[in-house]
């Protein structure tokens, strides 16, 4: 029987308060309104940055469904959608791509003024959810939310993609993989023979070391203070890895000496904190050198850093969503995977029953994992 245009009552992990584990509940999830697409979700990741919500560090509305790096199947579509139908395989997108914009028209960004990160609101562009638990409304996630069977997005934030394609896999390119290989290849436009260091290994960092490796880049050094991380960042391509715990200097005059006091050409920080941030710049050759932040910092960070740093000619960039433009990018990374110009497996450790995602943090926080899958 159809389930369009009717409520549907599903399950979701609900974020009731921060520092807490999330909820299993049984929400509603409303149907499409007019220019929205209702998911039913069958494969989503588990990212620090869904965890950074519930330890606190990135402030966000709640009671919240988190999740956003995700593929699923269209269940239905409101009016005037004609981008994607029901039965279309599809990954949501937290950046989303209304084409109109000036990033969107723009060369130079991807960072649609449509987007729910700049200023989270949690709610549908209309101001309103689509959600409810117990007779609460609860908050949309980053304009996806996918720790739901079921989930509304605007249709300027999904976009579908090859129907062959493993959604348990390429549910990956809705974030991590994406966020850091394009960080690499996008936004720092690593070049061939160059150096490069990534800190830390995660499973963005370990996306964004793909990313140094397949623009050719010559030496490429990853940096983590956990050692267990090493053989899989040599396995994606890293030419040698950096413990700064090691050392008595800061990693920075390390990796200067390992470059023959020149710096690296590229740095790339995928933690999220400002003293790594800073280590990063100051590791890149003092003229020319590029660093990307691609990590997030707590809501309420600041930075602090000498301007010399950026005086003597380094470049410093962020990047959004590995500076993608989404609905333009995600099609032909998924072709790119089908392709096996890379791969994904190596990012996934662990997959686990959508029940067992608190199970799944456990393991994000405790380094044991680098990406977990939760299935539906």
């Amino acid at each position: 029987m159809s389930t369009a245009g009717k409520v549907i009552k599903c399950k979701a992990a609900v974020a009731w308060e921060i520092k807490k584990p999330l909820v299993i509940e049984d929400i509603e999830v409303a149907p499409p309104k007019a220019h929205e697409v209702r998911i039913k979700i069958l494969a989503t990741g588990i990212c620090r940055t869904d965890d950074h919500v519930l330890s606190g560090a990135f402030a966000v509305p709640l009671p919240m469904v988190l999740g956003h790096e995700a593929a699923g199947v269209v269940e239905s579509v409101g009016e005037g959608v004609t981008c994607v139908k029901p039965g279309d395989h599809v990954i949501p997108l937290f950046v989303p791509q209304c084409g109109n914009c000036n990033p969107c028209k723009s060369t130079r960004g991807n960072l649609c003024y449509q987007n729910d990160i700049s200023h989270v609101r949690g709610l549908m562009p209309d101001g309103t959810s689509r959600f409810t638990c117990k007779g609460k409304s609860l908050h949309h996630f980053i304009s996806t939310s996918s720790f739901t069977e079921y989930t509304v997005v605007h249709e300027n934030a999904v976009v579908k993609i090859d129907a062959a394609a493993p959604l348990e896999k390429v549910c990956l390119i809705g974030c991590g993989f994406s966020t850091g290989y394009g960080a690499a290849v996008q936004t720092a436009k690593v070049e061939r023979g160059s150096t490069c260091a990534v800190f830390g290994l995660g499973g963005v960092g370990l996306s964004a070391v793909m990313g140094c490796k397949a623009a050719g880049a010559s030496r490429i050094f990853a940096v983590d203070i956990n050692p267990k991380k090493f053989p899989k960042a040599l396995e994606v391509g890293a030419t040698e890895c950096v413990n700064p715990l090691d050392y008595k200097k800061p990693i920075n005059e390390v990796l200067y000496d390992l470059t023959d006091g020149e710096g690296v050409d590229y740095s790339l920080e995928v933690i999220g904190r400002t003293d790594t941030m800073a280590a990063a710049l100051a590791s890149c050759h003092e003229n020319y050198g590029t660093s990307v932040i691609v990590g997030i910092a707590p809501s309420v960070s600041e930075i602090c850093f000498n301007p010399l740093l950026l005086f003597t000619g380094r470049t410093w960039k962020g990047s959004v969503f590995g500076g993608w433009k989404s609905k333009d990018a995600i099609p032909k990374l998924v072709s790119d995977f089908m392709g096996k110009k890379f791969v994904l497996d190596p990012l996934i450790t662990h997959t686990l029953p959508f029940e067992k995602i608190n199970e799944g943090f456990d393991m994000l926080r405790s380094g044991k994992s680098i990406r977990t899958i939760l299935t539906f």
